[in-house]
């Protein structure tokens, strides 16, 4: 049966918005007309589902580690990264069943707050049962560490293993970051990426101490893999920042999200792009305050014009796993950015980078994205307020 919903605006994003447009949707969801007005229809019509505020399409998560959900509120705020690592590899002793509760209930409440796609992390397989009976659509970046070269084979083998053991062709085996990876593992995950045409992500410069180990091998990241047993004689610094170090061993086609950027210049952005123009930059404002206490120069990323993509992190980085909640925060810092291309990165920005547009990431007709609505916007509508709720209606 069809359902006819209205707004103060519709927000198709790949078109302009729609002042009291309506959405026409069969009784699956998916889109079969958007009406501009003037149109016959009102909203004393009892056919016709109104709604105060803006209706937008399902956001896209396009950085989570759903299997660490059984971690919030477990390690303290503003500590800094390498404590906030530290303190994740001290709680991993969790039970499967533990994890796999925790991991459920937080992917209920992304599908309560609007997300209709995720691209999650996995280092193991505790949250694959979760993944596969979601309502939520999955792309699985199942991650390899392996500092050392001498773990390259194995780290990439364990991965492959974990990619068949999920029996989905949503998955990539990618990188951590930087100072996780030897040269022969970023070989393989660049040679099976380009293999697979599958899309990589990796967490880059999210603190100094990451730049400090390959300039001149000095730091708390080195200090950290010391006090792991990790055997760091070998590693010789480059003298150059994390990603410009790593950069020559990605592919040079291909889609690759980097994640956090809080340390990323202008310049190595220029390189970075001229390298592979098919970068995504990811950003998970929370987490980033969360950890850090600092944010990315979004606005940079912006001016520039970038593929630019939104995150939650880990519910163990995060007080929610809500897109709402990180375009608030993007907002509040950074108010010279319109709402509109904001809610770009949420929605189509990240579904183009999980090659899902056809069915997610914009109001369009034959498309299933998802329809919330937004309350609390401001007075001309193209704004949120710090009261503002996301509401899904299919």
């Amino acid at each position: 049966m069809a359902r006819k919903f209205s707004a103060d605006i519709i927000f198709p994003v790949s078109s302009p918005p729609i002042k009291n447009g309506v959405v026409v949707t069969d009784g699956e969801g998916k889109i079969l007309e958007i009406a501009s007005p003037p149109n016959p229809l009102s909203k004393e019509e009892g056919e016709l589902e109104y709604y105060q505020g803006i209706i937008v399409p399902g956001f896209v998560n396009a950085h989570c580690h759903l299997e660490l959900s059984h971690l919030k509120g477990a390690i303290p705020e503003k500590a800094g990264l390498d404590e906030f690592i530290m303190g994740i590899e001290s709680l991993r002793a969790a039970s499967e069943d533990e994890i796999i509760s925790a991991s459920e209930k937080a992917d209920a409440e992304m599908y309560s707050a609007g997300i209709v796609a995720v691209g999650d992390i996995s280092n193991k397989n505790y949250s694959f049962r979760t993944k596969t009976k979601s309502k939520i659509f999955y792309h699985t970046f199942i991650e390899l560490l392996g500092f050392h070269p001498s773990r390259a084979e194995y780290a990439f083998e364990k991965g492959i293993q974990l990619a068949e053991e999920l029996k989905n062709k949503n998955v990539s085996l990618t990188m951590h970051a930087p100072y996780s990876a030897s040269i022969p593992l970023l070989k393989r995950i660049r040679k099976y990426a380009e293999e697979n045409n599958s899309v990589l992500t990796m967490h880059n410069q999210e603190n100094a101490d990451e730049n400090l180990l390959f300039l001149n091998k000095t730091g708390k990241i080195l200090k950290r893999l010391e006090a792991l047993g990790i055997d760091a004689s070998f590693f010789e610094p480059t003298g150059k920042s994390s990603l410009l170090s790593v950069l020559p061993h990605l592919p040079g086609k291909g889609k690759i999200q980097l994640v956090h950027n809080i340390h990323t210049t202008r310049d190595e952005i220029d390189v970075a792009m001229n390298y592979n123009p098919n970068l995504y930059w990811c950003f998970c404002p929370n987490a980033n305050l969360y950890i850090e206490n600092r944010l990315p120069d979004i606005k940079m990323f912006y001016d520039k014009k970038l593929k630019i993509t939104l995150g939650t992190d880990s519910l163990a980085s995060n007080h929610q796993l809500s897109i709402l909640e990180e375009i608030k925060t993007v907002q509040k810092n950074f108010p010279e950015i319109k709402f509109e291309e904001i809610l770009k990165w949420a929605t189509l920005n990240g579904a183009d980078l999980l090659g899902i547009t056809g069915q997610f990431g914009s109001i369009e007709k034959g498309k299933q994205p998802g329809l919330i609505n937004i309350s609390g916007v401001g007075e001309n509508h193209f704004q949120v307020t710090s009261h503002a709720k996301a509401i899904r209606l299919i």
